[in-house]
């Protein structure tokens, strides 16, 4: 999809669903399955559209990408490196200070609770960095 091919103010719901379509093959089920699964773990997800036509989740702050490559999807957790992965999901961009990333290739499955989980963690993480700036944040007197 081509910068030129999105048009002005369309929803990044259906710019990602757009995606996965044009994908047609394993790659676009795979990001459907897990997009699936990231709305099971948080209802309230944001789903936004950025970097020139990337699947964002938001919730207080960006909880994971959804990019797709030839051989692999890849969802990359905006601040992984401070969550705890008993399940070992992360597979990938595990020598960085903040990212961590779950290449997923074809034929792969990733386990669905242990993947909520991870969504959910990232999540808490958020909410809790977002309350402590907001309870940092000095007040103004009007």
């Amino acid at each position: 999809m081509k910068k030129a091919d999105l048009p002005e103010g369309q929803p990044a719901s259906e710019l990602i669903d757009r995606k996965i379509t044009e994908l047609g093959d394993w790659r676009g089920e795979t990001l459907s399955r897990m997009r699936e699964l990231i709305k099971d773990a948080d209802p309230d997800v944001v789903e936004e559209w950025k970097w020139m036509g990337t699947p964002v989740w938001s919730h207080d702050g960006i909880v994971c990408t959804g990019e797709s490559y030839k051989g692999k999807v890849k969802l990359t957790f905006a601040k992984g490196a401070s969550l705890k992965d008993p399940a070992k999901l992360f597979n990938s961009s595990l020598d960085g200070n903040m990212r961590r990333a779950i290449d997923i290739l074809e034929g792969e499955e990733v386990e669905s609770v242990a993947f909520k989980a991870l969504i959910s963690a990232a999540i808490d993480l958020n909410t809790s960095v977002a309350k402590a700036k907001a309870k940092a944040k000095p007040k103004r007197d009007k």
